[in-house]
């Protein structure tokens, strides 16, 4: 989820076509495949965190059965609350219900959630300063505990491998597509908006105006260039230098840890550099970037060679690994780098990490058993308390888990977007709200003010990474 989905975050990409008269030729090709014309259709309904065009294809994605695709914002004089608690103001907007699907791309990538649907509701309002939104939608769990660390001692080789291993931030399946161990993923929600109206294809694709999936890329590492196929890699970006997209990235399980976490993170997408990056990686350029970072000018010395980007302070979700050598040995192996003693978290704050209540790992031994700066010892092979336990398909991980990610607040441009996420023990009420026009000067966000219409998109994610229910083709408009 620091990119990302994911997409989202994550993701599947209908691939790049660089010139007009090779583009030409393979739709015609297509057309005249009736079996990969409708393959293709499905996989450009990826969607969120996984999708793609080009700026002379058009792409229809199917309706998802939703009572309207328009959400009128009221305009309001008293505003409500940002703490997930649904204020009596709310009764006055009216609800928009969507309805995000879950689509199958044909790859298996989205194995075992394809078909799944998450009906939500949104509502917005605004005044002379903001504008806010509430959506609420049914989830049966609460997923907040993204891919933990935990011990397995079947997998410990002493010498070469420990047993601390994560659980898999989405469902495993094997070859046969049995399912072999639930995913522990967060729930999240995205919107996708057009900055400045600079990106064409938004207006009638939404969300899949920048995905970029599957189907032949003209690869040029080879000599000659050749269409070559791409299945199952790529990631959201834009067709022009000058077109960008704002996407609003909350992962409820971060958001409702803290209070000094209550924010969504705002991200943008760019065209990645463009044809000559887009074609060598086959549809896999990477146009998602937080808000605050922008290319600096210069670009990667080895192969393919992209754009290099500004860097932003560390904030979000941090990954809470380090590699260490197994004492007495060269083997360098993944542990976790903070802990909580005795507690099962879903996150370390970053705040925790700096005085007595997180300590940190400084060693590991052949058996796996961690030293804390301390001084004091974690022993994964006595009793069970790091272990799993129960059924080893669907069973809960470990009862002492440790968190994968460390939380660290949200600053500048990515905090933007002041968010409340509570679960309500039946399902999610997130509420957040923007400025209508922030102090964005680098073109990375979405302007309110005039109060003319925006297209958008929204995606919802259950206990997964990557995979996600997409709701396309939405239009905003306000009450005047």
């Amino acid at each position: 989820m620091t990119d990302v989905i994911i997409l989202p975050m994550i993701p599947i990409y209908f691939c790049s076509i660089n010139f007009k008269s090779n583009l030409k030729q393979v739709i015609m090709n297509y057309v005249k495949n009736r079996k990969i014309w409708i393959m293709s259709t499905m996989v450009c309904v990826i969607g969120y965190a996984v999708s793609c065009v080009k700026n002379d294809q058009v792409i229809m994605p199917s309706s998802s059965g939703t009572n309207s695709t328009t959400l009128v914002s009221l305009k309001t004089a008293t505003a409500p609350t940002i703490d997930g608690t649904i204020d009596p103001i709310w009764a006055k907007a009216t609800k928009l219900s969507v309805t995000p699907a879950v689509p199958d791309p044909g790859n298996g990538l989205f194995a075992g959630y394809s078909g799944n649907q998450y009906p939500a509701t949104i509502r917005s309002m605004y005044d002379a300063q903001n504008i806010y939104f509430l959506v609420e939608w049914a989830d049966a769990g609460k997923s907040v505990n993204v891919a933990p660390w935990y011990f397995n001692p079947s997998v410990n080789n002493p010498g070469k491998a420990t047993g601390w291993q994560k659980e898999p931030s989405s469902n495993s399946y094997d070859v046969n597509g049995v399912l072999t161990r639930s995913g522990f993923g967060e729930d999240k929600l995205a919107m996708l908006w057009n900055i400045d109206s600079s990106t064409p294809l938004f207006t009638g694709q939404t969300c899949y105006a920048s995905c970029h999936v599957f189907t032949p890329y003209m690869d040029y590492s080879k000599n000659p260039a050749v269409f070559t196929s791409n299945a199952n890699s790529g990631n959201h970006y834009t067709n022009g230098a000058a077109e960008k997209i704002d996407m609003w990235w909350a992962r409820l399980g971060y958001i409702g840890k803290d209070a000094s976490l209550n924010y969504m993170d705002d991200n943008y997408q760019d065209w990645a550099g463009g044809p000559s990056i887009w074609n060598i990686t086959g549809g896999n350029a990477n146009g998602r970037h937080v808000d605050g970072i922008s290319p600096d000018g210069t670009a990667s010395a080895t192969w393919p060679y992209r754009p290099n980007y500004t860097v932003s302070p560390t904030q979000g979700e941090v990954n809470n690994s380090q590699n260490l050598k197994i004492t007495g040995s060269s083997t360098s192996v993944s542990v976790p780098m903070w802990v909580i003693p005795g507690s099962n978290t879903n996150f370390i704050m970053i705040s925790d990490t700096g005085g007595a209540v997180a300590k940190k790992v400084v060693a590991v031994d052949s058996l796996g058993v961690l030293t804390l700066n301390d001084g004091s010892k974690i022993d994964p092979t006595t009793g069970t308390d790091y272990q799993r336990t129960g059924d080893a398909v669907t069973g809960p991980t470990a009862a002492k888990s440790i968190a994968a990610y460390i939380a660290v607040p949200l600053v500048g441009g990515r905090a933007d977007i002041a968010c409340a996420a509570v679960y309500t023990g039946s399902g999610w009420v997130v509420e957040y709200k923007r400025a209508l026009k922030t102090g964005d000067v680098l073109k990375q966000d979405i302007d309110f003010s005039n109060l003319a219409d925006q297209q958008f998109g929204i995606a919802i994610w259950n206990q997964s990474n990557y995979q996600h229910g997409i709701q396309p083709n939405l239009t905003l408009t306000f009450q005047k």
